[in-house]
This record gives structure tokens, C-alpha cells and sequence, in this order.
């Protein structure tokens, strides 16, 4: 029997930037199918927007010099020029002494540098306008290209689009978007006890949890997750399906048999195939310690835990760091700091990742660790995040402050 040769997190992932570089392609999306979708490009806008000055309120546009000094004792004296219509160019002017009512989004005239809400006006009769207050120039104005200038980098490459970036652009008259091509990722589960969530469960099997969730995670994160199925142990049927795998998919993610037990033949498909080395057994984290990281050609094989728990804390340190970079997606992660709710224990040198759910205790944010062994999937469905513990550290003490991410 083999035991663990243990590398740790850094290690493994200084691995896997020496041995693989997927570059990922790109390809164009309507609009309606880029929301969540990884920019391959940068865009820029061939446009300003707006594309004139546009009035912010119903009032009257004026020029802030024909309006200074203006009270409710002593109002400024306008003469009503005309109305503009939403939608249409404006075609007069004002000149000293006038103005002009302008709706919410409507163009101002060439004179006009400001406009003065309704509220501090009065229509004394047909042709004149009282004006009771004050304007600067540029008030309750957007001035031409003040929300975007033409060619400026409205979305950068690697940026994921969300609605609002949808919205840009919309504005900016972009239909159809150049976003990087979707990462496959296969995912095979192995084990005679496995059976699909659909099935039966008779004494002895368990419902296959890894697939599903793999599968929801995949997408979450803009890849494609393919289904390879349940594959038992069987050594040429794992095989087979690991050649097929490796052969339409970037990535592969093999859920249980990672570790050294006499039926695992993970290990010994993946190391029979010519081109097919383990470049890692055994990530000195908790939960995850029986990782593989493997390669048959230039694709990456994970050999994840079978335990639920262990098989998302690897997913989230590899898989999902591997898809983000392969597609130039620097994913923002921001912790909550949170108050530790009593005094935790690890064993030190080896990185922890710890399932925590979050409590409001007034002004301040209380984490409280779930317990549970790596084979419950709940531990994490009930967790609002986690907290990682370096692998130096000993524990974490109570009324300690510490980060948490978000799952």
C-alpha cells in the first residue's frame, strides 16, 4: 500500500501553474446570453452617452447668469422662449433674459448651462417666467459624455458581465458580445455504493451527493459541467471513461477514490495510460487531504474526496481557482470580519477550512463554527461561510477576530 506524500495548498497550485495552461477561446453571444458570461475582450464605447446635455428635472433651462442672485422677494424676470419635446432636437435657442421648459431627460438649448425646477418658478402669464432661486451652471444637468466618453473601456477582458454592465451595454448600441467560450468541465463519481438521487435507496447505498453539487458549482462559476455518470469500481470501465472524458473535456473532476485503499483504482487508471502522471497525492488541508492532482496529455485530472464536506473545500481552492484563470477572471473576494464564538483547536501544520454560520449580536457579527464530519453534506448547507486557518496556527480563541468568506 502507498501512503500520502502531503504537499501543501501553495505547493499544489505552484503544480499546477507549471504544468497547465488552458487557453480559452472566445465567442460571440447576443446580449440576451452574455449576464454572468467572462468579457474576452475590452469594449470600448464608439459613442458619448449622452450624447447632448439633458435636463435631470422638469424645469425651465436657463443660463445661471440670467438667474443670479434671484429670491422670493426679488425674482429673476425670464421670458418663456418655448417647450421641448422629449426625443426631439431641439430646434431654437435662448438667448439673454430667456428660457425654455425642459421635461426629465430632455435637451437643453445651445444657451442654456443649467435648468431650475419647478418649484422655484411661477408662470406669471403666457410669455413670463418668475424664477425665486438661484442655479450654478451645470445644476441638475448631465453634461455630453458625462456618463461614458467615446472609446472609453466600458467592460475590461476577463471582467464578468453582470445585469448592470448589460445595461452599458445596451446604451452604447453593443447587440452582440465577444465572451470567453464556456471551460468543460467532466465530472465522473465512482463507487459501488453510489446510486443516482432519482433511485431507490436500499440499505447499504447512498444517493450520489458530489455529481449535483459539482455540477451546480460548475455553472455557478461560467463553465459547463458534463455528466459522466456513476462509474463502479472497475478498473477498465474507469479507464475507459477517464480516455473518453480527457478527450472532450478541459478539466476533469473524479469524485471519490483518491485514497489509499485497496478498491480506489484511480490511482492505477490514470498512471497506465501513457501520457498519465500524478503530480500530486495528498493536499496538507482540512478537509481534502486526499487529493490528487493528475495530467494525461496537457488536461488536468482532480481526484476530490468522496466526502461531501472535503469534496467543496477542494473545489473551491483548485477547480474554481483554475476555471477563473484560464478565463483572466479576477474574482474580488471580501471577507466579513466576525467575532469567534469560542475557542477552536487544529492541529498545526496543515491549512483548515473552517464551516461557519453568522450570528448579529448588536454592533457586532458573531461566527459560529458547524460541526460535523466531512461524510454530511448539511455541514456546509448550513454555513454562511468559512474561515480559513493557516496552517501554522494552532486554533482560533474566542472573542478572537476573524475573516469570513462567503460560500
Amino acid at each position: 500500500m502507498n501512503f500520502f506524500k502531503v504537499s501543501s495548498v501553495d505547493e499544489t497550485k505552484d503544480i499546477i501553474d507549471e504544468y497547465f495552461h488552458l487557453e480559452v477561446e472566445g465567442e460571440q453571444v447576443d446580449i440576451f446570453n452574455c449576464v454572468n458570461r467572462i468579457a474576452f475582450d475590452y469594449i470600448r464605447a464608439d459613442c458619448n452617452i449622452p450624447e447632448f446635455k439633458r435636463s435631470t428635472v422638469d424645469g425651465f433651462a436657463v443660463n445661471s447668469r440670467d438667474v443670479f442672485g434671484a429670491t422670493e422677494a426679488i425674482p429673476a424676470i425670464l421670458t418663456l422662449k418655448g417647450e421641448i419635446l422629449m426625443g426631439k432636437v431641439t430646434d431654437f435657442n435662448i438667448v439673454d433674459g430667456e428660457c425654455a421648459y425642459v421635461p426629465t431627460g430632455g435637451m437643453l438649448p445651445e444657451y442654456a448651462d443649467s435648468v431650475i425646477m419647478l418649484e422655484y418658478t411661477q408662470k406669471l402669464d403666457e410669455d413670463t417666467i418668475l424664477v425665486y432661486s438661484p442655479v450654478a451652471s451645470g445644476d441638475n444637468v448631465i453634461q455630453k459624455g458625462e456618463d461614458i466618453q467615446n472609446d472609453n473601456i466600458v467592460i475590461r477582458k476577463g471582467e464578468k458581465i453582470r445585469p448592470y454592465e448589460v445595461g452599458v451595454l445596451a446604451s452604447i448600441g453593443i447587440k452582440h458580445v465577444n465572451v470567453c467560450k464556456k471551460i468543460k468541465v467532466g465530472i465522473i463519481s465512482t463507487g459501488n455504493e453510489l446510486i443516482a438521487c432519482e433511485d431507490e435507496l436500499t440499505l447499504g447505498k447512498i444517493r450520489d451527493i458530489n455529481t449535483y453539487m459539482l455540477w451546480a458549482a460548475i455553472i455557478d462559476d461560467g463553465a459547463e459541467p458534463i455528466n459522466y455518470g456513476i462509474v463502479k469500481d472497475d478498473y477498465k470501465l474507469l479507464k475507459h471513461t477517464i480516455c473518453r472524458a480527457t478527450e472532450e473535456c478541459d478539466i476533469l473532476v473524479i469524485s471519490g477514490g483518491s485514497s489509499v485503499g485497496k478498491k480506489d483504482q484511480t490511482i492505477k487508471a490514470i498512471e497506465d495510460f501513457e501520457d498519465g502522471k500524478i503530480l500530486v497525492h495528498g493536499v496538507s488541508v482540512k478537509p481534502g487531504k486526499p487529493t490528487i492532482v493528475a495530467k494525461k496529455g496537457d488536461k488536468i485530472i482532480f481526484g476530490l474526496p468522496g466526502h461531501p464536506l472535503a469534496c467543496s473545500i477542494v473545489y473551491i481552492i483548485f477547480i474554481r481557482e483554475y476555471i477563473n484563470k484560464a478565463m483572466c477572471y479576477k474574482k474580488e473576494v471580501y471577507a466579513v470580519k466576525s467575532i469567534m464564538s469560542i475557542n477552536y483547536h487544529k492541529a498545526k501544520g496543515r491549512e483548515e477550512y473552517l464551516p461557519v454560520a453568522l450570528e448579529n449580536d448588536g454592533d457586532r457579527i458573531i461566527a459560529k463554527p458547524i460541526f460535523g464530519k466531512s461524510g454530511l453534506i448539511s455541514t456546509f448547507s448550513r454555513a454562511w461561510g468559512y474561515i480559513k486557518i493557516e496552517k501554522d496556527l494552532e486554533g482560533l480563541r474566542e472573542g478572537q477576530v476573524v475573516e469570513i468568506y462567503k460560500l
